[in-house]
């Protein structure tokens, strides 16, 4: 017992040694933290690297209000630590230079912050030793004028959120990702605010679900307005539009189904950073959730019909065509035969030598063709 004790002893006390060296270094950071990350002036040339260039808008809450005595996140950072409240700051497409300074403050782990600067993830939550970092994709709906340039009517954007005891940091990736309304309703309601920046987390997810559901709205409007067309008698045209539609279907749904788990795990799983009473409102979101993939599910089944639909609507016409050509072939082809023979000149040949014998043949070649004709119109040819 002596000997094991004895060896165990040491790697404990390198492990003590790391954390008092992470904690000194965390106190260092932490005392220069006015110098780094004071917001400039107007007038104050900013660097590159400088995260405010990033910053679309920040603020200190306490007790689900806003703070607006703090005049820089940097303050607001010391106060969360020192008295409680959180700090939210929103960031927009930033470089991995702008968010390195807010990411060794926060302690962010380096692959979620790659994540954040890189974008193009799926939807995801990952559990770090301090904080949560959770991926969402937004989507929109294109205007129409936009779609007529683009051709694109379902716009992707990401929006990450890293999630901690005094911190929320929001990373935008998109225009029409904006979360300034979020901002804004949560501000108006202190008392869900305060329950801290799990709130934000829950306000983030709510909002970019809701946008699932407006888009899905919008889609189910073409595709009611494209089942209607397909079926008319131009309808074999709108091949093209069904190819459409499945495509941004099928980017609906990469945004959609994967965001099925993470939810699931903030609406059931305790997590320290989540505040229990906002996990029923994770299970809101969750509901919706499943409305919308259940819809998309419906409409790629639905245009996969439409789409077997309107092929077999274009083979039938390209097969109508083949047959109206095909009786108006044959009834050429008798006037055609006629003229043939009698342009052989031979010396004998059937009313050659009769004065009636030319209206004689016109008038068989006529008897012969429209009798053809009257056939293929009784059997639907043409």
């Amino acid at each position: 017992m002596a000997a094991s004790s004895t060896s165990v002893r040491p790697a404990r006390n390198a492990v003590l040694a790391g954390r008092r060296a992470r904690a000194m270094m965390r106190a260092i950071r932490r005392r220069s933290l006015p110098d780094r990350l004071v917001v400039p002036s107007a007038d104050a040339g900013a660097t590159t690297t400088s995260p405010e260039q990033a910053i679309v808008d920040w603020a200190f809450y306490r007790d689900g209000k806003r703070q607006d005595d703090v005049t820089s996140y940097a303050e607001g950072v010391r106060r969360a630590r020192q008295g409680g409240g959180f700090v939210w700051i929103g960031l927009f497409e930033p470089t991995e230079s702008q968010l390195a300074g807010l990411a060794d403050e926060f302690d962010l782990h380096p692959l979620a912050v790659e994540d954040a600067v890189t974008a193009h993830q799926r939807p995801k939550l990952e559990r770090y030793d301090d904080s949560l970092f959770a991926v969402f994709k937004t989507v929109r709906y294109a205007p129409q004028g936009q779609v007529a340039t683009s051709g694109e009517l379902v716009e992707t954007g990401e929006v990450m959120a890293f999630v901690g005891a005094e911190f929320v940091v929001t990373v935008r990736h998109g225009e029409h990702s904006d979360l300034g309304q979020v901002r804004r309703q949560l501000q108006d309601n202190p008392e869900h605010l305060a329950h801290g920046p799990s709130t934000v987390l829950h306000a983030v997810a709510d909002r970019v679900v809701d946008d699932y559901l407006a888009a899905v709205d919008r889609l189910q409007d073409d595709i009611d307005e494209l089942e209607i067309s397909v079926f008319s008698a131009r309808g074999a045209r709108d091949v093209g539009r069904v190819y459409q539609l499945k495509r941004q279907v099928l980017e609906l749904k990469r945004a959609v189904a994967p965001l099925t788990v993470p939810l699931r795990h903030l609406a059931e799983r305790p997590l320290r950073l989540v505040a229990p009473d906002i996990r029923e409102y994770f299970r809101d979101v969750e509901d919706h959730l499943t409305r919308v993939r259940e819809q998309v599910a419906a409409f790629d089944e639905l245009l996969t019909s439409i789409l077997q639909a309107s092929l077999a609507q274009l083979t039938v016409a390209e097969n109508e065509d083949m047959r109206k050509i095909s009786a108006w072939v044959a009834i050429l082809a008798v006037p055609t035969m006629i003229a043939g023979i009698y342009g052989m000149n031979f010396t004998h040949l059937p009313g050659a030598d009769s004065r009636f014998g030319y209206p004689a043949v016109l008038l068989v070649t006529l008897v012969i063709c429209v009798t053809l004709h009257r056939y293929f119109k009784r059997n639907g040819w043409l």
